[in-house]
């Protein structure tokens, strides 16, 4: 830890982030960014998770990464993943489905609001890691566009 980063500051983010059951929890103040996450661990998704530092600085929201055959596009934000714009309906993007570069491929809500995620690119949809309703975290995996 560098000097200038306070311990204690850290340590009641950590219990703050505890006590409320939160994924993650994110403070700045100046050029001081302080983000600590939970390590998340999704048993359908093949690649083992990176391990997570109980303090981190946040950096910038990490590209797509790019699999063997596609690329894994990643949740932007903690909340609940949805395939389908409702219950009952059709998913945005099944496994097999050709989708459009800005097209929804799923719905992450956080905080009551419901976020759209687009495709970054034009593809076909090769596996979906996450169910609908699921809680998801930040980083992790949505589903691999070929």
């Amino acid at each position: 830890m560098s000097k200038d980063l306070d311990e204690a500051l850290v340590r009641k983010l950590a219990g703050l982030l505890e006590e409320t059951g939160l994924g993650e929890i994110e403070y700045a103040t100046g050029d001081l960014r302080i983000r600590i996450a939970k390590p998340t661990i999704n048993a359908t998704y093949a690649a083992p998770a990176p391990a997570a530092a109980p303090a981190a600085v946040a950096a910038a929201a990490p590209a797509a990464a790019v699999e063997e055959s596609g690329e894994v596009v990643p949740s932007p934000m903690v909340g609940t993943a949805y395939v389908a714009p409702e219950p009952g309906a059709a998913a945005f993007a099944p496994v097999g489905s050709n989708v459009r570069k800005g097209q929804t491929i799923m719905i992450v809500e956080a905080m009551k609001t419901m976020n759209p995620i687009p495709a970054p690119r034009d593809g076909k949809i090769k596996a979906v890691h996450v169910e609908n309703g699921q809680p998801v975290e930040f980083g992790q995996p949505l589903l691999v566009l070929e």
